[in-house]
Formats: structure tokens, C-alpha cells, sequence
């Protein structure tokens, strides 16, 4: 039996290489601040994509989706807020897209949370 460590590799690889067959470009992987982590940070379009990857195995626990949670979005939006100061890149057009695996099932969420200011 896969450890959970392992199966979050592999759904991120998943998730990677969907984004790619869709046309993201991977910029960086596991993207860790002090606020947290970034799955994988893309380009679609000239626009740089935050991505979350969430997994299920089993839908006993929900929609992928709905693992996302207020608190966990606070902590993607200042991961990435500290990713654009890092890399000099405010002027960016950015948003958050979602992966959700579930079984064989990978579906993209784009745009899938807005940042209120």
C-alpha cells in the first residue's frame, strides 16, 4: 500500500502532465514560503496559474473540490502573494485553478476561487 506521501506525488504527476496536455506551461513544483505550499505554478495564455492538486480515493470524504476550504484558500493566496514578491512579477495577470482527482477522473477548475481585496 502506497503511503500518503506517495500517492500526493502521484496524483501531482497526474495533475502535471493534464495541465500540460491542456496547454499549461509547468513553471515550478511544491513552491514552499512560510504561509505554506503551492502545488504547481503555471503559465496558461500569459496568464501565471497558482494550482492546487487535490486527490480522493474514495468518495466517502467529498468532491475534491470542497477540500478547499476558507483557511486553506488564505493560505494559497499568501503563498502566491510571497511567490510574485520573490520572483518581481505583481504586474502579472494570476489566478487559482484547481485539480481534482478522483479515481481515473482529472478535472481543471479554472478561476476556481477569487481573490477580494
Amino acid at each position: 500500500m502506497a503511503s500518503k506521501q506517495e500517492e500526493g506525488r502521484e496524483g501531482e504527476k497526474r495533475a502535471e502532465n493534464t495541465l500540460k496536455r491542456a496547454g499549461y506551461k509547468i513553471i515550478e513544483k511544491n513552491f514552499r514560503s512560510r504561509f505554506g505550499e503551492i502545488d504547481i505554478v503555471a503559465e496558461e495564455n500569459g496568464c501565471l496559474v497558482f494550482v492546487e492538486v487535490k486527490k480522493r480515493n474514495t468518495p466517502n470524504f467529498g468532491d475534491p473540490f470542497n477540500a478547499i476550504n476558507a483557511r486553506k484558500r488564505q493560505h494559497l493566496i499568501k503563498c502566491a502573494m510571497f511567490y510574485l514578491k520573490s520572483h518581481n512579477s505583481f504586474n502579472r495577470k494570476t489566478r487559482f485553478d484547481v485539480v481534482g482527482i478522483e479515481g481515473e477522473q482529472v478535472k481543471i477548475i479554472k478561476n476556481a476561487f477569487i481573490v477580494e481585496e
